[in-house]
């Protein structure tokens, strides 16, 4: 990825969604079911909205989904951001395995959960989005972020897949290559834009989550 920002430090937030419901533990969701957030996941809502109050955000982009919507509501009621919804920055489409468990996955589909992203970029998942396509989905609304927002401390709130994706695309890494970062519920990852510099990205904090009272 190729930008052309001034010499300054661009800094994104890049925030999971809280815990979802316990019916959906261990279940592919992706973007075909609109999931909510379990008591637990409202309870990290607000952790990262606490965790965040004292740093000055200057805008929030978010997946249109409801567990994304319920996670970034507290933060988006303290600043009075209006958070700009985004549907390239929904989760993957995970086609034929919708619905199943992990260990559906494996008695369905012959293949491991635990091996999704290399099973995304190989073969694919059936009726489901390859890497490609989800690069091609999420780069350009990464890049228009990026370009909208230079000097600026951006958050956005989305899925697990769609944080790997967008390391990927700034790591200029493979997508399997992100499962060796951990992605937890609720968690928070920031990436430092600094374009002068020979590593222009930077991870300044990598799964980082809010502690919960």
């Amino acid at each position: 990825m190729n930008l052309h920002l001034p010499n300054h430090p661009t800094q994104l937030y890049l925030i999971r969604h809280g815990e979802v419901e316990e019916r959906y533990h261990r279940v592919f969701g992706g973007c075909r079911i609109d999931m909510g957030l379990s008591p637990l996941g409202h309870q990290q809502a607000k952790a990262t909205s606490d965790w965040l109050k004292d740093t000055p955000l200057d805008v929030i982009y978010a997946s249109p989904l409801k567990r994304v919507q319920e996670t970034l509501a507290p933060l988006a009621a303290r600043t009075g951001l209006k958070p700009i919804n985004i549907p390239a920055l929904r989760e993957v489409d995970f086609g034929d395995w919708t619905g199943y468990r992990w260990e559906g996955v494996q008695e369905h589909f012959g293949v491991s959960a635990f091996d999704w992203l290399e099973v995304i970029e190989a073969k694919g998942i059936p009726n489901g989005e390859s890497a490609a396509e989800l690069e091609h989905r999420v780069q350009p609304a990464l890049l228009k972020i990026l370009q909208d927002n230079p000097h600026k401390r951006v958050a956005i709130f989305c899925h697990g897949g769609i944080i790997r994706v967008i390391l990927a695309l700034l790591l200029q890494q493979p997508l399997r290559h992100m499962a060796h970062f951990n992605i937890d519920y609720g968690s928070i990852s920031v990436v430092e834009i600094q374009p002068e510099k020979k590593h222009a990205f930077e991870i300044e904090l990598l799964n980082f989550c809010a502690p919960v009272s």
